[in-house]
């Protein structure tokens, strides 16, 4: 399950660099700052997560299990989270609009939150089975 997670890690990494480049770049002139700083905040929760991705791939101390639920909460995530994130910061560059899925953006956040807080109950469970 590891090389997966390490792929996708990479794969949301390079994305998060290109987003964010197109931001500061080439959206400056066509959204408000406002909405620049909002798409930003989509790149960096991205980027945030394709590092924990990184340390969950080839960390020795998350349960296989644990590793591949961590796997799919971020992924999911980042599509719910910073997917909404950039529909909702570039709405008026489409016909669509993207306030209609708004309601995507707390979800994906509430994915990252579930994966955090199972990485802190890995870890303390670790630690319980050490001492």
């Amino acid at each position: 399950m590891n090389k997966p997670i390490l792929v996708t890690a990479a794969i949301l990494g390079l994305l998060a660099i290109i987003l964010g480049a197109f931001g500061a770049h080439t959206l400056k002139e066509l959204i408000s700052i406002e909405s620049l700083k909002t798409f930003d905040t989509g790149v960096r929760y991205q980027l945030y997560h394709a590092l924990l991705l990184l340390f969950v791939g080839e960390s020795s101390l998350i349960r296989p299990k644990v590793k591949k639920v961590i796997f799919y909460l971020v992924a999911f995530g980042v599509v719910l989270f910073s997917g909404s994130i950039y529909g909702l910061a570039t709405n008026v560059l489409w016909s669509f609009n993207f306030e209609a899925i708004g309601f995507f953006t707390p979800i994906g956040g509430l994915l990252f939150i579930l994966a955090w807080g199972l990485l802190i109950v890995n870890f303390l469970i670790i630690n319980r089975k050490h001492n």
